[in-house]
């Protein structure tokens, strides 16, 4: 055995056999406890509601991992090269293309909101400039 494997099993080798699960599962990754869920509530549901609910609870299923979300663009950018000199600078022109076009689209869709929240506003002020030049009506009694 390897000392890492070794450090590993005097490690688990105190645990309940919870524990170990537990242990086996981190090792396999998310996939893992994904796939076990769903097998605890195909055979018997409140063993996959409660592993829904351990997820959850831990938190561990929605930490970030360093390959997601907004880190794609960035990664590509650093990919190493294929080989192909003229694909390589096709590949980065056309990534910082994309950028450039989803970063106008996100302000052109800004300049909209921003647009709609004036003609609100100024539809506002118009009806409140209405309502308070309108002569208010008095009861006799």
């Amino acid at each position: 055995m390897t000392p890492a494997a070794t450090a590993q099993h005097a490690d688990t080798q105190h645990m309940s056999w919870l524990g170990k699960s537990e242990a086996w599962l981190d090792s396999k990754g998310k996939g893992a406890w994904i796939a076990a869920m769903v097998l605890g509530f195909v055979f018997f549901w409140p063993v996959g509601l409660a592993l829904l609910f351990y997820m959850i609870w831990s938190k561990d299923m929605f930490k970030k991992s360093r390959h997601s979300g907004c880190g794609r663009s960035r990664r590509m950018h650093t990919m190493h090269s294929s080989g192909n000199s003229a694909f390589d600078s096709y590949r980065d022109e056309t990534l910082r293309r994309l950028e450039d076009e989803q970063r106008s689209f996100q302000d052109f869709l800004q300049r909209l909101r921003d647009a709609k929240d004036k003609a609100e506003f100024d539809q506002f002020m118009d009806d409140r400039a209405k309502a308070a030049s309108e002569p208010k009506e008095t009861e006799d009694a």
